[in-house]
């Protein structure tokens, strides 16, 4: 094979395509900084779309999936095909991990190794199979350890805020010191770029998420893993790649050794970053291999090289995980035995039956974005990728940490205190991949009732202190105010009358926007709150009946 042919052909034209997949997948996530109104970009959800864990465990556990969904189907037939080339030339995750051990290959030059298949690399299918199980009986928590929502969720939760906090903080310090060279300040060029980024890559001004420490700590784990073994989340623990693995146990383009050109070198198992062959030579297991070409690129006598062959021709030099059926019988049981632990708390009886059966309580701080399912729908389709929070032009949809339970953690809920639910906006309810937020018109997303407002009367300004304060009925956006105010007559500490304005909430017109709790003067403990009460999507926690039903 000629330079030039082997150039366009091998690890070379792998990389153009790996680094395009994931300058894609990052314009689309910075595509995804929208504001109220806007027009939504149809392919913010396309990595979520061809990704077949998704579709498989959300048809296991929901019963239904989007027919966008089925595109999917596509990197299904491209991987009984052609391997697991979503994985070498696709998956935006990889190629962070596969750039991740490359710097370690570089600040440790003596750690590289010529790395063959362990059995330890079993383990990402027995995860796989437990994930699976659980998702046969509505558990839906194959989805968090699937790369795409792990990524997803780590740079929109953790990543992006971290890195506007940076900007922010650093460019503020430069400002203030003033630094320069004679009449030129620094100031001059950080400020435009500090400028470009707001309006162009940040989507909230001085945006955090709850739990923000935690997704960041799993994220960079998973990175500095690779310090160990290259791509090891990859080998090791990846669902998605499991799954791919299992359809590329025999496909079209395999590996082809030349026995007479190979003297056993072992060069190709150190380029190789699947760890797929397990002993020098032609012996090789195509689930493991990413279809990188590392291997052939590697291969100094240019033995190695990769050719179609029939689906069924059988050859020696190919192996198999050789999965064991106790474990994975096992794997089975332990995710079954998980999804029992998880629905183990108060909150997780609301997700299975529609209301509490253990003391009919739900948790006042749960308030699901507009268009949400009912509960236990809602989490048998929510991934916890981060989109809908991603797209929030308020920042007030936050990663739920146990107001669900455990099988809820990581999904979307509304804090008021954080960022409030626009009027005007329905950006969340167009972009989940799943449509566990259905989606709804401005128009029914005005009507849908997300929660109730209540007042605490030891901490709002009119009835604590016997002073006017009407900040929350001026915010409120809802056409005939869901909040009024009734003159009411007090005394003074000196004993004189006085009249003040006190706020009441009509329940038939709140909606629990969160409006009047952001924007409530008292930020430690406001004086309104929202709770979950009153939920459109949940009948059974309609505390407040209509008037007409009451005679």
């Amino acid at each position: 094979m000629s330079r030039m042919r082997r150039a366009l052909c091998g690890a070379n034209l792998r990389r153009v395509v790996q680094v395009a997949c994931f300058l894609l997948f990052a314009w689309l996530f910075v595509a995804a900084r929208l504001r109220a109104g806007t027009e939504l970009n149809p392919a913010l959800g396309l990595f979520f779309w061809i990704d077949p864990l998704l579709l498989v465990a959300t048809w296991l556990s929901g019963h239904a999936v989007p027919a966008i969904a089925l595109l999917a189907l596509v990197t299904v037939v491209v991987t009984v095909l052609f391997g697991r080339v979503f994985c070498g030339w696709v998956c935006p995750l990889g190629t962070l991990h596969a750039g991740a051990g490359a710097v370690c290959d570089r600040v440790w030059p003596n750690r590289k190794r010529r790395d063959h298949w362990s059995p330890r690399q079993r383990t990402k299918y027995y995860l796989l199979a437990g994930l699976l199980a659980m998702a046969l009986i509505g558990g839906h928590w194959a989805t968090l350890f699937d790369p795409i929502v792990f990524l997803y969720r780590s740079l929109t939760v953790a990543v992006l805020p971290g890195f506007q906090w940076a900007v922010d903080e650093g460019t503020t310090a430069i400002y203030q010191a003033d630094p320069g060279v004679g009449s030129w300040r620094l100031a001059s060029a950080t400020e435009p770029a500090r400028g470009f980024l707001r309006r162009h890559v940040f989507a909230v001004e001085n945006q955090t998420f709850l739990g923000a420490a935690v997704i960041l700590t799993l994220f960079v784990a998973t990175l500095l893993a690779n310090a160990w073994r290259r791509r090891f989340w990859c080998r090791y623990l990846c669902p998605l790649g499991a799954m791919l693995g299992v359809l590329a146990w025999r496909p079209l383009v395999r590996r082809k050794v030349a026995a007479e050109g190979c003297n056993q070198c072992d060069l190709c198992a150190s380029a190789c970053h699947g760890a797929a062959a397990s002993a020098p030579g032609s012996q090789w297991k195509p689930s493991e291999c990413f279809s990188c070409f590392n291997c052939s690129e590697s291969c100094r006598r240019q033995s190695l090289s990769f050719s179609l062959t029939v689906p069924w021709r059988r050859e020696p030099a190919i192996e198999s995980v050789d999965l064991s059926k106790r474990m994975l019988a096992a794997s089975m049981l332990g995710g079954l035995a998980g999804l029992w632990l998880l629905r183990s708390g108060p909150q997780s009886s609301a997700s299975r039956l529609g209301y509490q059966a253990r003391g009919l309580w739900f948790h006042p701080d749960l308030i699901r974005p507009p268009g949400s399912r009912g509960e236990r729908d809602f989490l048998q389709r929510c991934t916890a990728c981060g989109l809908c929070m991603k797209v929030c032009p308020t920042g007030g949809l936050q990663p739920a940490l146990f107001e669900a339970g455990l099988e809820g953690l990581w999904t979307p809920r509304l804090v008021p205190r954080l960022g409030y639910c626009d009027f005007d906006c329905n950006l969340c309810t167009q972009v989940c991949p799943t449509e566990a937020i259905q989606p709804l018109s401005i128009p029914e997303k005005q009507e849908t009732r997300l929660g109730l407002a209540g007042f605490d009367t030891s901490r709002c300004i009119p009835y604590a202190y016997g002073r006017d304060c009407m900040v929350c009925e001026e915010h409120c956006p809802i056409p005939d105010k869901a909040i009024y105010s009734l003159d009411v007559e007090i005394r003074d500490r000196n004993g004189e009358m006085k009249t003040i304005k006190r706020p009441y909430v009509d329940p038939d017109l709140c909606i629990g926007c969160g409006v009047c709790e952001s924007v409530c003067p008292l930020k430690d403990r406001p004086g309104i709150r929202v709770a979950s009460a009153n939920e459109s999507r949940n009948p059974a926690n309609q505390p407040i009946l209509p008037e007409d039903d009451l005679y």
